[in-house]
């Protein structure tokens, strides 16, 4: 069995799966144009899913599995993935420790105002006069209450927050009070001091955030984009911050990566910039392989079912 990995892990990696899959013929490639070659050859293609294209794809005559170290699918081919069969896996679940301490993180800089706080101590200013609240009894709703979404949730509920969530069916999950769907969370928007978004880039997701909905949020609100950059259009979020119509932003993700040195964001008082970092910790890559070898070990041995095995039509 020959598997392809289209980057290069650090060494304690490679031995560690070399060590647990002596049968298995592991190739290593730091860019997709070095491993064109091994392609034709690979029954399985490990990917951070944002190299493959619909070439590489035929180019892969024996490729029965594709294994992709992170949740964010929507660089993928699906078409010439369905069209040949191929199975499609990926690392959903590693993210979600890293980003809900980071969300809860960012809801505590802005209650606790640690943005003024590290200005001040930059300029030596001693002041006490900031607008500091409580994530006591505030209310947050999460748009995509899944693994991410409920572990946001499960944190808030330590500060004894009131949490409502998002899914596809509306379908009660836990750590939450309320759920609704894409089509009913809007009746929630009035009340919600805090507005995370945690959801995939799919068609029924691209920009559904818009104008109206910042019009029904408390001037007060916090809206934290962790999610994609594609879910609301970058003049709807410049609109609502000019014109007050919602106290802060916080935004991770932007539709154009890295977010350009020019762009309006980075001025914006209204707005704070974090380059995509929110589920980059250490035990990232760890996590990841554990998928990996837990499914591999599946797939070699026939024996149980995968995880995370994507729907190729839904693309999720």
């Amino acid at each position: 069995m020959k598997v392809t990995v289209m980057f290069q892990p650090k060494e304690e990696f490679v031995n560690d799966l070399r060590k647990h899959f002596p049968d298995v013929e592991f190739t290593f490639f730091k860019k997709i144009g070095e491993a064109e070659e091994a392609l034709p050859d690979a029954e399985i293609i490990v990917t951070m899913g944002e190299d493959l294209t619909d070439r590489h794809i035929e180019r892969a005559r024996r490729l029965k599995w594709i294994m992709v170290t992170s949740a964010g699918l929507e660089k993928m081919p699906f078409e010439a993935i369905r069209k040949k069969g191929i199975m499609l896996t990926n690392a959903r679940g590693i993210h979600k420790v890293p980003m809900a301490e980071f969300t809860l993180g960012l809801m505590l800089q802005h209650a606790k105002q640690l943005g003024s706080v590290l200005k001040q101590e930059e300029e030596g200013i001693w002041s006490r006069r900031l607008p500091a609240s409580e994530l006591n009894g505030a209310s947050l709703l999460v748009l995509g209450a899944g693994a991410i979404g409920s572990e946001i949730a499960r944190l808030a509920k330590a500060f004894n927050m009131k949490t409502a969530g998002v899914n596809s069916t509306g379908k009660m999950v836990e750590h939450f009070d309320q759920m609704f769907t894409l089509r009913t969370y809007k009746e929630f928007l009035p009340h919600a001091d805090y507005l995370v978004a945690v959801l995939p880039s799919t068609d029924d997701t691209k920009y559904i955030l818009k104008s109206e909905h910042f019009d029904e949020m408390r001037d007060t609100a916090v809206f934290i984009n962790i999610g994609r950059g594609d879910l609301v259009e970058e003049s709807v979020l410049l609109d609502a911050v000019k014109t007050k119509k919602i106290g802060h932003i916080f935004l991770d993700v932007f539709e154009q990566e890295p977010l350009p040195a020019d762009h309006p964001f980075w001025e914006e008082e209204g707005i704070s910039v974090t380059p995509h970092l929110s589920s980059i910790t250490k035990m990232y890559m760890p996590r990841a392989f554990d998928i990996f070898k837990r499914n591999l070990k599946a797939y070699s041995n026939k024996s149980d079912e995968l995880l995370n095995v994507i729907d190729t039509e839904r693309g999720y």
